[in-house]
Order: C-alpha cells, then structure tokens, then sequence
C-alpha cells in the first residue's frame, strides 16, 4: 500500500502553519483580562515561546520546507516578520479591554523570534555537517 506523497512545496503545506500560529497569537491576544499563563508559565516566556514557533514556521516557509534553503537572509527575515507581528499585536492589544501593549513584551517576541531562527539554522547547519540526514 503506498501513501499519497505530500507536496513539499504547496502553499498550504508551506504558510498553513504561519497563518495558524499568528491566528492562535491572535486569539489570545483578544481575551480581556487574560490571567496567569498554565503550568507558571511567565508572560514574558510565554511571548518567547509562540514567536520561536512563528519565527521557525516563517523561516520553514521562506527556505521552501528544506533544511538546505535555510539562509541567514531568510533567517534575519523570519526574526524581522515574527517581530514586525508581535508589534502589531501589542497594537492590536490597545483595543482589548483590561490589556494594553508593552514594548517588552516585543523585546521578549524578538528574542524568541531570533531562538527559533537559531534552531532552524542549527538544524540545517547539521545537515551539512552531516550530523542529519541528507533527505531532509
């Protein structure tokens, strides 16, 4: 029995997982008076920890979903994205009642931006080392 091969480079493939991370952001970012974070989880790592995702999902899209077209333009791209949406998002903010924007928690997005860019490209840089496999 063989499975249907899936299209690599399908848009859907590529940007579904970007534009579900940033919708999930979204959603949060719209609950008033949003309380503490499960598990004791800090604001702040929270912010670190979504925008990794976004930033890694952003950089999978823009290297095509290959480890080999991991670069540090796309890369810086991926961090400059992620970062330019956690903006528009504390902006977003201003609107939710009992939130309000904080330019921490952008400084706490770029950070997890740049960690999830930085996991991208050690991944792909142990593809060429030979660390991974040469299928991926």
């Amino acid at each position: 029995m063989t499975r249907p091969r899936v299209d690599l480079k399908s848009r859907r493939w590529l940007w579904g997982p970007v534009i579900l991370q940033m919708a999930l952001i979204f959603a949060a970012s719209s609950i008033p008076n949003l309380g503490a974070l499960p598990g004791g989880v800090s604001d702040k790592s929270g912010h670190s920890i979504g925008y990794a995702m976004l930033a890694g999902f952003l950089l999978r899209a823009l290297a095509g979903g290959r480890l080999r077209g991991v670069t540090w333009t796309r890369g810086l791209l991926a961090i400059l994205l992620a970062t330019c949406y956690g903006a528009t998002d504390e902006f977003h903010q201003l609107f939710v009642p009992g939130r309000s924007a904080d330019r921490y928690d952008v400084l706490a997005d770029c950070i997890g931006a740049t960690l999830g860019v930085a996991l991208g490209w050690l991944a792909s840089a142990a593809r060429r080392w030979g660390i991974l496999g040469s299928s991926s």
